[in-house]
């Protein structure tokens, strides 16, 4: 071989050696995602909404210093919203837009559908679940294991008592905690948002920084738990809340501090990691709260009209915020239009994939870009859930909202408190400076001043006006109705008669996306998945059926 030979060979090779140093240089960049999903929390239950009553200063901390959504959507109930996280689409389009997937269901979300630790795990990510799945467990292949994750310790119902570890449902009863398929047995008396946050913590302490992390912590908190003690917590936490008259809010609120400490304790561990600079979090309602009694629950939603699994501004707008210091515009709130089915492919941008090789028949889009610059997102317009069951539907467009029918025969259409300590006094903005996640905010130069949290606190409440009231009274049971959301977010006037144009064309809007619906996939309870036939656990009973015996899962109800 010539020199020169010689010299293009060794050119070549320093060329290829320098290539894969800088694409594992890329890989290594990938920014951790963590994704917390409280369950059940109304918009009124922390403190970067105005309220003084419960103490969130972890996640208040958080949200100061990233961005607050105050026009954030989430589906009325627990299955459609995860189910919307997970596929990127609405649940109109995976089926699962009719209330929730019951333990005995013999279905699960489709296994047609790619879910986000999917696509995810294309990009190199080490993807973990702790906590609530409720996406379908009636065979193997629907859990997560097999959806994506590489490790679960958590349940797969939809609810569970926090100590015992059991969920009543339809007059059965079994255990539900796995770690991974195993029955968690040594778990219990446990209280699961214990479990979650140390299983978080630990995930996060194992973690080989190779690659990068998604950490989905899907709480149980502050759901209801079994008739026997909707709302059980820790006495020693309830006894802090002594300032909480109502005791049944009394124990919703230390539910919902023992879950702010996990967040806490899970921003510690990042931290002493070295691993929070190149982190995403996420935090999530999945709907609105359960409010004023309903399924016996102490949420609330105020000032926002209705409660969980309604379509009322208090059922679909969540609680959330996004935080990371990969975020150029921060500390602000935010009325960009976000929806829940938007973060699979957010996520997946801020990941690096590239959003043009997502499915074309995804509903969400990627708001990344305009999350970091405060720009308005491409989102114009959320279709909140058709549910043709129930006879119901909601949409918004710009400023604009219809709703069509009701649920419950009305019985939750109103404005249901407690409205809360909203005095800024009362607010202790040491205790969020002071809180570890707000420590590390401060040690990390994040935490914005007293001055400007007070500020931001103002700006991430919802009010609706001094005085306001009913002016124009709406029954969609009747005929639908419509809001201006922006001016008059607790939906009091109705404006139906007043804008027959846009009513006509937001009723159009809704035609058009009821026209690309698949039916809804919910079936009977299949007796064969009692849990008293599995050792009164709640199992995957259909891997133990022969196949012949299986019903069809995409049989109607």
């Amino acid at each position: 071989m010539s020199t020169r030979g010689c010299f293009w060979m060794i050119l070549m090779g320093m060329h290829l050696v320098l290539y894969a140093k800088v694409s594992h240089a890329t890989e290594n960049i990938r920014p951790n995602i963590i994704f917390i999903l409280a369950d059940d929390l109304g918009w009124n239950d922390v403190g970067f909404h105005g309220s003084a009553q419960i103490p969130t200063p972890n996640l208040d901390a958080l949200a100061y210093s990233g961005i607050i959504l105050n026009r954030y959507y989430v589906n009325p109930i627990c299955t459609p919203s995860r189910s919307a996280l997970m596929t990127g689409k609405y649940p109109i389009h995976t089926g699962m837009q009719h209330t929730v997937l019951y333990g005995m269901e013999p279905r699960g979300l489709p296994l047609s559908e790619k879910l986000l630790p999917q696509y995810l795990k294309d990009l190199g990510y080490s993807n973990h679940i702790v906590g609530k799945w409720h996406l379908g467990h009636y065979q193997l292949r629907y859990t997560p294991l097999q959806r994506g994750f590489d490790s679960h310790t958590g349940f797969w119902t939809g609810h569970h008592h926090m100590n015992d570890h059991t969920a009543v449902e339809h007059g059965h009863w079994g255990l539900d905690m796995r770690r991974d398929y195993d029955v968690a047995y040594d778990l219990h008396g446990k209280y699961t948002t214990h479990v979650i946050g140390s299983e978080a913590v630990n995930i996060v302490h194992e973690h080989n920084q190779s690659e990068p992390l998604f950490l989905y912590v899907a709480h149980a908190a502050v759901h209801s738990a079994n008739p026997y003690d909707f709302l059980p917590a820790p006495d020693a936490t309830i006894a802090e809340l002594g300032h909480i008259d109502n005791y049944r809010r009394r124990k919703f609120a230390a539910m919902m501090v023992e879950l702010d400490r996990t967040v806490g304790n899970l921003v510690d561990a990042l931290h002493a990691r070295d691993m929070l600079e190149n982190t995403i979090i996420v935090f999530s309602s999945d709907n609105g709260g359960p409010a004023d009694g309903f399924n016996d629950n102490a949420a609330s939603n105020w000032p926002l009209r209705g409660v969980k699994n309604t379509l009322w501004e208090g059922g679909v707008r969540g609680a959330g915020f996004i935080w990371s210091p990969l975020l150029r515009n921060v500390s602000r709130v935010s009325h960009q239009m976000v929806q829940v089915c938007d973060w699979l492919p957010t996520l997946y941008e801020a990941a690096g994939g590239n959003v043009s090789s997502l499915p074309p028949d995804l509903d969400g889009i990627s708001v990344w870009h305009e999350l970091d610059s405060g720009a308005p997102t491409r989102r114009i317009e959320i279709l909140h859930n058709i549910d043709d069951i129930w006879g119901s539907a909601a949409l918004t467009v710009g400023n604009w909202k219809l709703v069509k029918g009701s649920h419950y025969n009305r019985t939750w259409d109103g404005w249901y408190g407690p409205a809360g300590i909203r005095d800024e006094k009362a607010y202790s903005l040491e205790a969020v400076a002071n809180s570890s996640a707000g420590r590390v905010m401060v040690e990390l130069d994040l935490l914005p001043s007293h001055e400007r949290i007070t500020q931001l606190r103002r700006e991430g409440t919802v009010s609706c006006g001094a005085g306001a009231h009913m002016a124009n009274e709406c029954n969609p049971l009747e005929g639908a109705c419509l809001f201006d959301v922006e001016s008059d977010p607790c939906e009091y006037n109705n404006l139906a008669d007043e804008q027959l144009h846009t009513l006509q064309d937001l009723l159009a809007r809704l035609a058009d996306y009821n026209s690309t619906a698949v039916p809804p996939s919910n079936l009977q309870d299949d007796l064969r998945g009692a849990p008293e036939l599995w050792n009164y656990t709640w199992h995957n009973f259909g891997d133990e059926l022969e196949p012949e015996v299986l019903p069809n899962e995409n049989e109607e109800v």
